[in-house]
């Protein structure tokens, strides 16, 4: 028993040393300002194409008005409203997707030096960098539309009168089911981003620790936010109109720090793993 707790206890110091080191303390808000960036090219592109399939864009305003706080809606919605895919679009959105690739760059990076991994060529790493972006951006959508507005988002539904005869059961089943969904869905998307990130095949039981530290934490944040979207989203005493968007930069930045100590826990545990 001694041997165990002794065991642990080192354990915590080996963790508490990664989380310590200097990248660790720069990674989460490089993380959490290019997953925000991501957000507008991603926005840009449902507007497209939304308006490719004929969809109402003014209804995907209106339901972003009213589902989102409002100074988060005022500054996402002109994204969604442009006239149509061309030149200057095609490019803007290309450019903010590898522009917001940096963050998931430097996850790889520092991936990398916390396991003790040599670096692949630039190339291998860039390719690899834009698909985890598109992994993250799956990841925060996912998050947003589920977890943090899943309930406005029905209720917004509900009242343009969409499957008025069975809103109840849906609303019931997605009561009951969107915890135990998010965290099968957020489990099995941060399970790959750790086991990809770094150059080097990390065996996926060395990842299950952080991916689970991650995937709750993720969640009770989200959680935390969407009460506090519902309840005090007018509470505007410290930055006034910006409040909202300082919040949801706060969040953002919140789960980008939960990330990265996922990456320090998963770390340890392939360094336990190799020693043993």
């Amino acid at each position: 028993m001694k041997k165990q707790i002794n065991r642990f206890i080192e354990s915590l110091k080996k963790l508490f040393k990664i989380i310590n080191k200097p990248e660790m303390k720069i990674l989460p808000g490089q993380l959490a300002f290019f997953m925000a960036m991501s957000i507008f090219p991603v926005i840009a592109l449902i507007g497209l194409i939304a308006s490719s399939f004929n969809i109402s864009i003014d209804m995907l305003v209106n339901m972003m008005q009213k589902t989102l706080p409002t100074e988060v809606s005022n500054t996402l919605i002109p994204f969604i409203t442009g006239n149509g895919l061309d030149l200057t679009i095609s490019f803007s959105m290309v450019i903010g997707f590898i522009f917001a690739s940096n963050g998931a760059y430097s996850l790889i990076i520092t991936s990398n030096e916390l396991y003790g991994i040599d670096s692949s060529n630039y190339i291998k790493r860039r390719i690899k960098a834009f698909l985890l972006t598109i992994l993250l951006v799956v990841f925060i959508i996912f998050v947003v539309i589920v977890l943090a507005f899943g309930n406005k988002i029905i209720n917004f539904i509900t009242g343009l009168g969409f499957l008025k005869s069975i809103i109840v059961p849906i609303k019931t089943i997605y009561d009951i089911l969107k915890i135990p969904v998010a965290i099968l869905i957020i489990f099995f998307i941060i399970k790959l981003i750790y086991v990809f990130a770094p150059d080097k095949k990390i065996p996926g039981k060395c990842t299950t620790k952080g991916t689970l530290f991650t995937t709750f934490g993720v969640i009770a944040i989200t959680l935390i936010y969407s009460y506090y979207v519902a309840n005090f989203s007018n509470y505007n005493i410290f930055y006034g109109s910006l409040t909202n968007i300082v919040v949801m930069m706060m969040w953002i930045y919140l789960i980008s720090y939960i990330i990265v100590i996922g990456i320090s826990i998963n770390t340890n545990s392939y360094n336990l793993e190799k020693n043993e």
